[in-house]
């Protein structure tokens, strides 16, 4: 029944009621997105323990905690074979578990039937069901809550945000020893926090995703013109509506403060325009993402960030014509490629997709980091404008420390660095106004 639109479900659906369409149309099992419904061992899931929903603001993060404990307090077929008569609900705060997890409008209380409504006994700080099944209240202020009672399952609402989210976290693992298979969900929008990375890494973890968008035709559209208008494409609207982990390293070259300091919505007239491309060493599809960058200098040196159109893993003739094409959309003036890895060939793919574009010839002769510190120290001193959001982009270059990526090819940063030096710590050429 969860695919509403397939042939067979039209089907089955002709000659019901008005009354018992209505009745079926609203049944979760029927309105549930796939990112809501609870991760299947018999689709590829895995054995899990933890479910980690992490969403942005009104994505239904809160509806679909709510549906999961009261789909295993009924023992509903997709949620438990029978009742699960123990469950652990824990938010920041007990007030916020009251008035979020249980009495809001997405809440334990406003999704049941009144038939098979839990009641609820504030002073005793729980749900009892008509079954017997039982939800109990539990604040991560005080993690000594949780020393001593048992459970099957538990819903931990807003994790990134508890103040001992480590020592609440622990005392309700030892807690979780009843039944055959104890699990939790943990709905929260990410902020990057220890035990929140821990539990991404962690092999037992099944972890899903929603922005704020995936819940449109259930929010009102004021607030999406006015709120999510208004945030969308800055750092705190990629935390807050698209559900992002934003993560920032303390030795990084660039900082988040910084990009958002000197971030603009367009670009004034510029005098020349880069693209640079940092090509990878093969096309084979585990190779390095191709880097394309483009940026631009203004009258008075002060440089912009203009696209970033990266690829991953392709053959030559595709990172060629990409580049190439933004190339012309921007009207540059050079298209800057390190040969490093490719040599001559490099020159000739391009040329190959476009034989008039001028390609400048770069290659580096000294470690990445100290190439990229010069371009940082524009950033530092307000000469370097993102003109618009490079999520991507930006993502490496805050966690592009001494050590490169930890690993991984920067090939964004590494494309950037080209363009940046080019236009602003190279000999200039003579300019020639433009408007975007």
């Amino acid at each position: 029944m969860r695919d509403c639109d397939a042939p067979e479900t039209l089907d089955l659906v002709k000659g019901l009621s008005e009354k018992t369409l209505h009745s079926l149309l609203n049944r979760w099992e029927t309105r549930a997105r796939d990112d809501q419904w609870p991760p299947l061992e018999a689709q590829g899931a895995g054995p899990w323990t933890v479910w980690l929903i992490m969403g942005g603001r009104g994505a239904g993060k809160t509806r679909t905690g709510a549906e999961w404990v009261r789909g295993l307090a009924l023992g509903l077929p997709g949620f438990s074979h029978a009742p699960v008569e123990r469950i652990a609900l824990v938010g920041e705060t007990a007030a916020d578990v009251r008035d979020v997890m249980i009495e809001g409008v997405s809440g334990l209380l406003a999704i049941h039937a009144r038939h098979e409504r839990p009641n609820w006994e504030p002073s005793r700080r729980r749900l009892r069901w008509p079954n017997g099944a039982t939800a109990q209240v539990f604040s991560a202020e005080d993690p000594d809550q949780l020393r001593g009672p048992q459970f099957e399952c538990a819903w931990l609402d807003e994790l990134a945000k508890w103040r001992y989210a480590q020592e609440a976290f622990d005392m309700l693992q030892f807690g979780l020893r009843l039944g055959n298979h104890p699990r939790q969900l943990i709905t929260t929008t990410p902020r990057p926090v220890p035990l929140l990375k821990r539990l991404l890494k962690d092999p037992r973890t099944v972890v899903t995703r929603a922005s704020t968008d995936a819940n449109k035709d259930h929010l009102p559209a004021a607030f999406f013109d006015e709120i999510v208008g208004r945030y969308r494409g800055t750092l705190l609207g990629r935390q807050e509506i698209d559900g992002d982990m934003i993560e920032e390293r303390r030795d990084a070259l660039w900082t988040r403060s910084m990009l958002e300091r000197d971030r603009v919505s367009d670009a004034p007239p510029l005098q020349r325009i880069a693209v640079a491309i940092d090509p990878p060493a093969s096309s084979h599809k585990r190779s390095d993402a191709c880097g394309i960058v483009a940026a631009g200098i203004d009258a008075d040196g002060t440089i912009y960030v203009l696209a970033d159109e990266t690829l991953g893993a392709a053959r030559p003739a595709a990172w060629a014509q990409a580049a190439v094409a933004l190339y012309h959309r921007l009207e540059a003036d050079a298209l800057v490629a390190e040969v490093n890895q490719g040599g001559d060939m490099v020159a000739a793919v391009i040329a190959e997709a476009d034989s008039a574009v001028p390609v400048i010839q770069v290659r580096a002769t000294r470690g990445k980091y100290l190439r990229a510190a010069p371009v940082a120290q524009l950033y530092e001193q307000g000469r370097v404008h993102h003109a618009g959001t490079f999520a991507a982009l930006e993502d490496e270059m805050c966690a592009f420390g001494p050590d490169g990526l930890s690993g991984k090819s920067p090939d964004r940063v590494d494309a950037l660095v080209w363009a940046v030096t080019h236009l602003a710590l190279q000999t200039k050429v003579k300019p020639r106004v433009r408007t975007l």
